[in-house]
């Protein structure tokens, strides 16, 4: 095939990215792939220890889909085997133990997801159980002797837990050697990862070193920071979108995020040209508003469509600007005489995932019926044929609830 120039290629590349190490392996690497037309190996592991994506996986995700449109191989590895371990990245203490039956069941859902932003027909899916998997003791022994407990000890969230005298489980160690193992085995050229992971890509450069191979150009990403605009996005923080979430639900999420995050947002979730991220930048300055909306116009429209990105704006304009209850509001109805708990009533309209989600709107004041917010979360209704009211829960959904 034709290659893009490496100038060219190494503009996109860098967009967003936090470090390249080294860079100018990845220039040497890009040159001798156009010269011999043959693609780069670009590999990002994922260990489905969570059945569900949110917008900051798709920071990385999103990488490997412009090596792939620049015409090298993207290589998904999901870490089947690597998730038995748990990855202690940024961890203060052991993480528990997952089933083979829920890695699997994660596994599927993870697919399904990440293959809404890259193109499923152009990536290799391994599992690296296959490899993993079938190793001995002996194996493992001799791939342990390829680092040092002080090696190991430097890494910044082992030190910080040492220092506290916090566990540290010996099989975490082995993590770094199995990550670092899947690129010997793959050979890659190029691994993806966040910042948090640039110990673990390190090793996999030196494993290939030491099995004589060409050693992979480890490439960083920064964590997204969430709609609470400081903590990184994780569903732990409750400050994440999920990727697959309504499209009224995506869009009004992105208009929370705090008006710094207009323009990294851009940069990280968006496909708006280079040339156009300086002018955005000012634009998101000196009108943030309209800026912030534009964004959430794009983003909800990558995973919905253009007709339901426009519906989604309209949608908010009519519900939380205007204050009018949208045309699809649900009705429920419930029998005379029968006296139902308000969180039954949002479990039944399907706002929330569960009563602690709804108890915790209830204390933040973020639901009100007839515009009355309730604070009780023992919170009742008794219904006559006479009852009827308009239920709100958080800024975009709406209900009409009748006794019968």
């Amino acid at each position: 095939m034709s290659f893009l120039p490496v100038d060219e290629q190494l503009e996109i590349i860098k967009r967003g990215t936090v470090e390249i190490v080294p860079e100018d392996e990845l220039v040497e690497k890009l040159k001798k792939s156009k010269e011999e037309d043959r693609p780069l190996k670009i590999k990002l592991g994922c260990d489905p220890t969570r059945p569900d994506l949110h917008l900051g996986h798709s920071v990385i995700l999103r990488k490997l889909r412009q090596f792939q449109d620049l015409g090298h191989e993207a290589i998904l590895i999901i870490g089947d085997f690597t998730a038995l371990i748990g990855d202690p990245t940024g961890r203060n203490k052991t993480r528990p133990a997952l089933s083979r039956e829920e890695i699997q069941e994660n596994a599927s859902t993870y697919l399904d997801q990440a293959t809404q932003i890259l193109d499923e027909s152009q990536t290799t899916i391994v599992y690296n159980s296959e490899w993993l998997g079938t190793m001995d003791f002996e194996d493992v022994i001799k791939l342990s002797s390829k680092l040092t407990v002080a090696q190991m000890i430097e890494r910044d969230d082992f030190s910080k837990r040492f220092e506290n005298n916090e566990p540290i489980s010996l099989h975490e160690f082995l993590y770094p050697l199995a990550q670092g193992q899947d690129s010997v085995h793959l050979e890659s050229d190029v691994e993806l990862g966040g910042t948090d992971q640039k110990f673990n890509l390190l090793v996999g450069r030196q494993l290939q070193k030491d099995d004589g191979q060409e050693p992979q150009i480890a490439l960083m990403m920064p964590l997204l920071v969430g709609t609470d605009g400081t903590q990184k996005m994780s569903k732990s923080y409750d400050n994440y979108i999920g990727i697959t979430e309504e499209a009224n639900d995506m869009y009004g999420k992105v208009l929370s995020i705090p008006d710094d995050l207009i323009y990294s947002w851009f940069e990280l979730l968006s496909d708006v040209d280079v040339d156009e991220l300086p002018s955005l930048k000012k634009k998101a300055q000196e009108d943030p508003r309209n800026t912030k909306h534009e964004l959430a116009l794009v983003i909800t429209r990558m995973y919905h469509g253009e007709e339901k990105a426009k519906a989604a704006r309209d949608h908010f304009e009519k519900t939380v600007v205007g204050n009018a209850i949208p045309d699809d509001a649900p009705t429920l109805e419930y029998e005379a005489g029968t006296e139902v708990r308000l969180l039954d009533i949002v479990s039944d309209a399907e706002f929330t995932s569960s009563n602690g989600e709804t108890k915790r709107l209830i204390k933040q004041g973020g639901i009100s019926i007839d515009d009355e917010k309730i604070s009780d979360k023992g919170y009742s209704v008794t219904f006559e044929t006479s009852t009827e009211f308009t239920l709100k829960v958080g800024k975009r959904n709406f209900a009409i609830v009748k006794g019968k």
